[in-house]
C-alpha cells in the first residue's frame, strides 16, 4: 500500500468513527486518495457521499447539510483555485457557527515555490488557522497521529465552527500493489474515536435585576429560542424569520419612532440581528442593552451593549401584563393594515408572495430564504409558523450558494422549499447540477424574478436623483430565460401567475424543481413607502 492511500483510508475511517455522516466531494487529481477512500466507504454503507463538480456549490451543499442537522460535515477538493472556491461557504460557516470541515488536498512541500501546477500556499487561506497534516511516509508510528488529528478537527468544528484541514499527498495517488504496511492501521476497538472528546462550554449567567418589566426581546440569527424566558418575564419578542415572535414587530420598528406606551426601557438581544434598520435604531437608542451570546465576540454592531452573558437568571421578577398586551394589540392592528393594503395590490409583489408562500406551506416543511428581499419580505409581512422550520444564510448574508444550501438542508432533513430572487438563483445555478446516481434533494425553488436587483430600489441608491445611474449598475437587468436554463439542467420548471397557482405548486416536493414568479420591481419603493406610512398611522 502506498503512503497516500494509507493516510486517506485512515482519515476517512476516523471521520466516520467521529460521527461524520456526510461528505461532499469535488473531483480532482491531488485529492484522488481521498476520493477512492470515500467511494469505498460509501459503497460499504458507512457514509453518504455527494459529488459536485463545482467547488463553490460543493461548499454550500456541505454548509446546508450541516445547517439542516447532519452534524459535522466535510467537503473535500483538490489543490489550488479549487480551495479558494470553498472560501464563501467557509466564511458563512464561520460567522454562523456551522460545523464544517474544509478537507483540502495539497501538493507536497518540495513542489512549493517551484512553479508546479496547481500549487499555492494553502496555509491560512481562509483567514483561520490550518490543521496541517504531515506528509505520509512508509514507516510505523503514523496511524495514531493521523487519527488524533481527525478527532481534533471534528471536535473543533463541533464546538467552534469551520475547520480547515490541509493534507499534502505525494504520488502515487491511486491504490496499487499489495496491502502491506509497517504497522496496523486499525482504529480503536468497537469503532469508537481514537480520542473521545466532550464538548467544551463556558457559561456566564447574569441576574436580570437591571431588566425591568418594560423589556423587549430581539431575536436574530441564532439556534436559541428565548420563548420560555420571555413568557415568564412577560416580555414581547420580535424575531427574524428564523425565530418566532410577533408577526409585524420589525414592521412596527421600521415605521418610525415608537409611541411612549410601546417604547422599551431595556432590550435583550439574542443572536445576530441584521435584517432591519428599525431594530438596529432601537438598539442604539435604548439605555439598557443586554446581549445573550455564547461567543467571545458578542454581536454589538451599534456599540450599544451595556451587558453581555451566555444566560439570564430571572429570579423574582416583576411582570407588567399591560406591556405585553400593548405590543400584542399593536401587532394585531398592524396586521389588519397590512392585510388590507396587500389585498388591494395586484399579484405578484414580493410582499404578497412572501405572505402567501409561508401561509401555503405544508405543515412540517422546511423553508430556506434567500438574502436581499425575500428574507426581508417574510420578516415584514408573513405570519410566523412554528410548524415550519426556517433557515437563511445570515452569517455574512451573501446571495451566493443559496440553491446549494437549500439542497443540503433538504438532503439532511427532508422536503424543503426555497424562496429566492432571480439574481440569487442565477448566482448559484450550478446548484441544479446533480449527476446521475447522486442523492437528490426533495426541493422546490421558488424564484421571484423581477429581472434584476430589486433590493437596491429600496435603498439610498434607488432614490430619484440617482435614476440615470441606477438601472445599469444597481438594477442590473439580465433578461435570462429561466425556463430554458432549467431545461439545460433537466430540472422541471413551472411559471405561476396567481396566488392560487402558487398554492398548487407548493405540494410536497419530490425531487428538485423550480417555480418561477415574474414580477416588476419599478413600484417597489412606492409600495414600501405606502406600507410604512399606513403602519405608522395605525399606532400614532
Amino acid at each position: 500500500m502506498n503512503p497516500s492511500t494509507a493516510q486517506a483510508r485512515v482519515l476517512v475511517d476516523e471521520l466516520i468513527r467521529n460521527d461524520v455522516r456526510h461528505v461532499v466531494l469535488s473531483p480532482g487529481s491531488r485529492n484522488a486518495p481521498l476520493s477512492f477512500a470515500l467511494h469505498d466507504a460509501a459503497a460499504a454503507g458507512r457514509i453518504t457521499l455527494h459529488v459536485r463538480v463545482d467547488e463553490r456549490t460543493a461548499g454550500f451543499l456541505a454548509l446546508g447539510l450541516a445547517k439542516g442537522g447532519a452534524g459535522v460535515t466535510a467537503v473535500t477538493c483538490t489543490s489550488g483555485t479549487a480551495v479558494a472556491n470553498l472560501h464563501p461557504a467557509v466564511l458563512e460557516a464561520r460567522h454562523a457557527g456551522v460545523p464544517l470541515i474544509a478537507l483540502t488536498a495539497d501538493r507536497p512541500v518540495e513542489l512549493h515555490r517551484t512553479g508546479a501546477s496547481q500549487t499555492v500556499d494553502q496555509q491560512r487561506i481562509f483567514g483561520t488557522d490550518t490543521l496541517q497534516f504531515p506528509i505520509a511516509e512508509r514507516r510505523a508510528g503514523q496511524n495514531g497521529l493521523w487519527r488524533a488529528l481527525v478527532c481534533r478537527a471534528v471536535a473543533t468544528a463541533r464546538d467552534q465552527g469551520p475547520v480547515h484541514v490541509n493534507v499534502p499527498f505525494r504520488e502515487p495517488l491511486v491504490p496499487g500493489g499489495d496491502e502491506d504496511w509497517p504497522e496496523s492501521l486499525d482504529g480503536r476497538p468497537f469503532d469508537v474515536p481514537w480520542t473521545r472528546t466532550t464538548r467544551r462550554t463556558t457559561t456566564a449567567t447574569s441576574p436580570a435585576d437591571h431588566l425591568g418589566p418594560r423589556t423587549l426581546v430581539l431575536v436574530g440569527d441564532t439556534d436559541r429560542d428565548p420563548s420560555d424566558l420571555a413568557e415568564r418575564a412577560g416580555w414581547p419578542v420580535i424575531a427574524e424569520p428564523t425565530g418566532h415572535g410577533l408577526r409585524h414587530g420589525a414592521l412596527l420598528l421600521n415605521a418610525g419612532d415608537l409611541p411612549d406606551h410601546l417604547t422599551p426601557q431595556a432590550v435583550v438581544v439574542v443572536g445576530r440581528v441584521t435584517l432591519s434598520r428599525g431594530v438596529l435604531r432601537l438598539i442604539a437608542r435604548t439605555p439598557v442593552v443586554h446581549v445573550l451570546s455564547d461567543e467571545p465576540d458578542w454581536p454589538d454592531p451599534q456599540f450599544a451593549a451595556t451587558h453581555t452573558s451566555t444566560d439570564l437568571a430571572l429570579g423574582e421578577h416583576e411582570v407588567d401584563h399591560d406591556w405585553l398586551t400593548a405590543w400584542q394589540h399593536a401587532d394585531k392592528a398592524v396586521a389588519e393594515v397590512v392585510d388590507d393594503l396587500l389585498a388591494r395590490e395586484p399579484w405578484p409583489t414580493g410582499l404578497r408572495v412572501a405572505r402567501d408562500l409561508v401561509a401555503a406551506l405544508p405543515s412540517g416543511a422546511n423553508l430556506f430564504l434567500g438574502s436581499s428581499n425575500p428574507v426581508r419580505d417574510v420578516d415584514l409581512v408573513a405570519e410566523p409558523r412554528r410548524d415550519v422550520r426556517t433557515y437563511a444564510n445570515r452569517g455574512v448574508a451573501g446571495i451566493d450558494g443559496s440553491v446549494s444550501t437549500a439542497a443540503g438542508i433538504a438532503l439532511a432533513c427532508g422536503p424543503t422549499f426555497a424562496l429566492i430572487g432571480d439574481l440569487t438563483f442565477l448566482h448559484d445555478a450550478n446548484g441544479l447540477l446533480i449527476g446521475p446516481g447522486e442523492p437528490r434533494p426533495d426541493l422546490t425553488v421558488v424564484v421571484l424574478n423581477d429581472d434584476g436587483g430589486g433590493i437596491f430600489a429600496l435603498l439610498e441608491q434607488g432614490a430619484k436623483e440617482h435614476a440615470p445611474t441606477f438601472e445599469r449598475v444597481f438594477g442590473t437587468p439580465h433578461g435570462v430565460d429561466l425556463a430554458s436554463l432549467c431545461a439545460a439542467y433537466r430540472v422541471p420548471h413551472t411559471a405561476v401567475a396567481t396566488a392560487e397557482e402558487l398554492g398548487r405548486a407548493l405540494d410536497r416536493p419530490s425531487g428538485i424543481r423550480v417555480v418561477e414568479i415574474r414580477a416588476e420591481r419599478h413600484e417597489l419603493r412606492d409600495l414600501h413607502a405606502r406600507l410604512k406610512s399606513a403602519v405608522s398611522s395605525s399606532f400614532h
